[in-house]
């Protein structure tokens, strides 16, 4: 028996203006993840060992970044004469064109190739979250439920609760459904993983697009799930392991810290289930001088000569002698000149710390911004954005 023909949808458009200075001239699936990886190789990778070869990846917002990084797709076993990896731009020259205002509005505009592609199932996806998931056995249990939506889920802190789509269940029907709601009725959440029937969930949008027009259509949570779930259509898919969302500064902190740990919550490198990235030739780590490291992640092509604990260092990152980094996230190109203190802080591509500075320290996470210089002595407080977007 042949498989059911899946088509994957990754909506890798959005702003991700949460995530503040480090979506500034990048894409937020492009934002770098422990050391090597990008944010969309975890998508893809999820992709490539579901055995689905039909991956479609839909662009706006810094398109550049995001297509430097996917190129062929060949990372990801998706540089295929037929099917494989396909990027949608946004377009112009039919009644669909026009930018993306919405997960809903963007499925909308390509709702044409998704019915001329005649997939069983529509695994639509974001690609700001750390997890492993096989899309096939989600598309199979779709199927075999009969619902319209498959929505999959994941409990998440009471406190941040109404960042989500929050739903109501029982047993694996899904009863009510809330889009980041101001008090939330139970901690499950969506985890922004969706299987849908393409046939009847894409006439439902275009019966919302007649109502609503084509800018009312918004989110998926604004209207079609909810609508979904109504009329009893919608199923609940339990993710058993470890989900992150890395949509703000804090979260995308946190998640590297989580990954500090003697026992990662995924192994990045398991031989059953790698996640995969577009490598570049780097020189092996150095260790110089009396560079002392200490439960952290080291990548090629850097250099330390200084003190660096619970950090991730990204390739090409300098740390000169008598600098310290504790507890932060330095991105590729970074340099640390000598004397200067790193704290619980964020440092995207190129920044270049001068001697004497300190920037953060115990409080909210700091966070600077791609290539700035930053001045001899300067001091950066905890939780401050450097340069300051207000200054703008």
């Amino acid at each position: 028996m042949a498989l059911p023909r899946v088509l994957v949808l990754v909506l890798a458009g959005g702003a991700g203006g949460r995530l503040q200075l480090l979506t500034e001239t990048r894409a937020k699936p492009a934002v770098p993840f422990a050391g090597v990886y990008r944010l969309i190789d975890f998508p893809l990778s999820n992709c490539q060992h579901s055995q689905i070869a039909d991956v479609w990846v839909s662009i706006q917002q810094h398109p550049t970044s995001l297509a430097e990084h996917l190129a062929n797709g060949r990372p990801w076993d998706l540089d295929r004469t037929t099917g494989g990896l396909m990027t949608l731009p946004p377009f112009q020259g039919t009644e669909r064109g026009g930018w993306n205002t919405g997960t809903a509005n963007s499925l909308w505009r390509q709702a044409d190739l998704v019915r001329a592609f005649g997939a069983d199932a529509l695994v639509v996806v974001s690609a700001d979250a750390v997890y492993e998931l096989d899309y096939r056995e989600v598309a199979d249990a779709h199927l075999a439920s009969g619902a319209e939506v498959t929505m999959v889920t994941t409990e998440v802190a009471a406190d941040d609760a109404s960042r989500y789509g929050i739903v109501e269940v029982d047993g694996d029907r899904v009863t009510g459904y809330a889009y980041k709601p101001d008090e939330p009725a139970t901690t499950t959440a969506t985890n922004e993983v969706f299987v849908f029937s393409p046939g009847p969930t894409l006439d439902r949008l275009e019966q919302l697009r007649s109502e609503l027009g084509e800018e009312g259509l918004e989110d998926l949570g604004t209207h079609l799930l909810p609508a979904q779930t109504e009329d009893g259509l919608a199923r609940a898919y339990p993710l058993g392991g470890y989900w992150r969302d890395v949509g703000t500064v804090e979260s995308y902190w946190r998640t590297h810290q989580e990954f500090l740990t003697p026992e990662p919550p995924i192994d990045l490198d398991a031989p059953e289930w790698p996640i995969h990235t577009r490598g570049g030739r780097r020189s092996a780590a150095r260790v110089l001088d009396d560079g002392r490291i200490e439960n952290s992640l080291l990548s090629g092509g850097t250099r330390v000569s200084g003190d660096v604990r619970g950090s991730v260092i990204s390739p090409g990152v300098v740390v000169e002698a008598g600098a310290t980094v504790v507890d932060s996230v330095l991105l590729p190109g970074v340099r640390i000149r000598s004397g200067a203190t790193v704290t619980r802080a964020v440092v995207d591509d190129g920044v270049d710390v001068g001697r004497g500075c300190t920037v953060g320290g115990e409080g909210d996470v700091a966070l600077l911004g791609r290539r700035v210089q930053v001045p001899e002595g300067t001091e950066i407080a905890a939780g401050a954005r450097y340069p300051d977007p207000e200054d703008d």
